[in-house]
């Protein structure tokens, strides 16, 4: 039964990890080509190519991270070696989750539309808020490397005390723990905002709606699309971010009979958010899917001849 386990984790691992990272390096590609081509980069590609850089990180960090654990089970690593798995992990899930936030941010004040004059001067001034919220953010990631390097530090100083085995994995699974949970109360702001901007999206579609009603207009306009679209966008976010939440409390689920499957289980579940989320992008960003369909249609092409 382990055995099967394994080798069904192992397998839909591999298969997050390829679409994850095809997925992220056709959005990088993409807006590399277009960045060369015209010579300037628009403020929601540069979004976008941040955003699929920081998964692509954090997707490698993770499955190396995962590798690491099934060969040592982080007893034996060294105190550098550890320091860099942290903070590439921190850095890499920051910016992964406030880029797809603050793209959140983009799509409701781009797209909604409410009278109240602090929301006009925000949408009027869209570029500058979204640039400060994203240097704003840097604090919580500074002080959360703070806190990370803390808790690295103290279970460093426990290392070198103690070298026994079941010291050492017993030390490391509770800092891990708590590394995990002060990465989850981190990553609550972000969730909020993008929460928020959802909840306001859809006010702005409902009186969008209602004003199409009283004029007698049944057809879905550009505007009504335009909404529907970012809430597909914004809902596969949250709801993939809930998965990759999940795979935090996964990881506090004790399964000493079953050595490594709390970890194998807990990767499976997170990989779903940097792979699939980046594939929902580009089915929602118009010049993203016809670059995707052009690339499909040239590779049936070569198939054919």
């Amino acid at each position: 039964m382990e055995s099967t386990l394994y080798n069904i984790f192992t397998i839909v691992i591999v298969a997050e990890f390829v679409f994850g990272n095809l997925s992220n390096g056709f959005i990088v590609l993409t807006n590399c080509i277009d960045w060369v081509r015209k010579r300037m980069l628009s403020f929601i590609g540069g979004i976008l190519l941040s955003l699929a850089i920081s998964r692509v990180v954090l997707i490698w960090e993770m499955l190396l991270t995962w590798l690491k654990y099934m060969q040592y089970s982080f007893a034996f690593v060294t105190g550098t070696e550890l320091r860099v798995i942290m903070l590439s992990w921190v850095v890499s899930n920051h910016f992964s989750l406030w880029l797809a936030t603050v793209l959140s941010m983009f799509y409701l004040l781009k797209i909604a539309s409410f009278s109240r004059p602090v929301f006009l001067y925000l949408k009027w001034r869209i570029k500058k808020v979204l640039l400060t919220i994203l240097l704003g953010n840097m604090i919580f990631l500074l002080f959360n490397i703070m806190q990370i390097n803390k808790h690295t530090e103290e279970w460093m100083h426990q290392y070198e005390r103690n070298t026994t085995w079941n010291f050492r994995t017993s030390s490391f699974s509770r800092v891990s723990k708590l590394i995990a949970f002060k990465m989850i109360m981190f990553s609550l702001t972000p969730i909020v905002v993008s929460l928020v901007s959802f909840i306001l999206l859809i006010l702005s579609l409902w009186k969008h709606l209602q004003k199409m009603q009283l004029n007698f207009r049944g057809e879905q306009d550009s505007s009504t699309k335009a909404h529907m679209n970012a809430m597909k966008i914004m809902v596969s976010f949250l709801l993939l971010y809930a998965s990759y939440f999940i795979s935090f409390f996964i990881s506090f689920i004790p399964m000493a009979h079953l050595k490594g499957l709390d970890h194998l289980l807990s990767l499976t579940v997170g990989l779903f958010y940097p792979s699939c989320h980046s594939f929902v992008l580009i089915l929602g960003h118009a010049n993203l899917r016809q670059e995707c369909l052009l690339v499909l249609r040239q590779l049936r092409c070569e198939k054919k001849h």
